[in-house]
């Protein structure tokens, strides 16, 4: 086969790989219902939104973060949300004193009070990092959500909520992971909304 022209099959079979994938996030309807009216009671009492992850994960929790600071359909007020990957002086100077699975726990400790929430993304559901923030929202009196790959590895059952795409492909994790963001914030938006004349 010529290198210069695209392989139909490999990218047929990655497309549908990927539609199976993203079809199965409807098993996961009513954990996603129950974490968008988390998300919107914290909002609604004055708390706020925490959440972290590494690599492609941190790209979620800045995605997600974005779109409460931001807006997602509807053109309301915005949210406190905060993602715990964006600032690297902080970071880096977290993991150069306490070591690099300190990084997000450190600042849950700093920055969340009792009522807000974590949501925390890992593809492997084994990122030290990710699970001692999850430890120090527990500790804190956060609520926490785990959206996780594979098997959901050793985070599995350690939050109050989780969403496991068992994929062994990290990609159509990370594509399935924002599919779940997409949906928690139409929920979490819808069920914010001003009531109208026709509720």
């Amino acid at each position: 086969m010529n290198k210069t022209e695209p392989n139909h099959n490999l990218l047929r079979a990655s497309i549908g790989q990927a539609a199976q994938t993203l079809a199965a996030v409807e098993d996961h309807i009513e954990t996603i219902g129950r974490i968008a009216r988390l998300l919107a009671h914290a909002l609604r009492h004055g708390n706020k939104l925490l959440a972290c992850g590494n690599g492609g994960s941190a790209a979620d929790a800045q995605h997600l973060t974005g779109e409460w600071v931001g807006r997602f359909v509807e053109d309301r007020r915005s949210y406190p949300a905060i993602a715990l990957t964006a600032d690297g002086p902080l970071l880096t100077s977290i993991a150069n004193d306490y070591g690099y699975a300190e990084a997000f726990a450190r600042q849950v400790r700093g920055l969340g009070t009792p009522g807000d929430v974590l949501i925390a993304f890992s593809t492997s559901g084994n990122s030290e990092s990710v699970i001692g923030a999850l430890a120090a929202a527990k500790e804190a009196g956060l609520g926490t959500v785990a959206v996780l790959g594979r098997d959901g590895g050793r985070t599995r059952g350690f939050a109050d909520h989780e969403i496991i795409i068992t994929s062994d492909v990290t990609a159509r994790i990370q594509e399935a992971h924002t599919l779940v963001i997409h949906l928690i914030c139409e929920e979490a938006e819808r069920l914010l909304a001003p009531p109208t004349s026709a509720d």
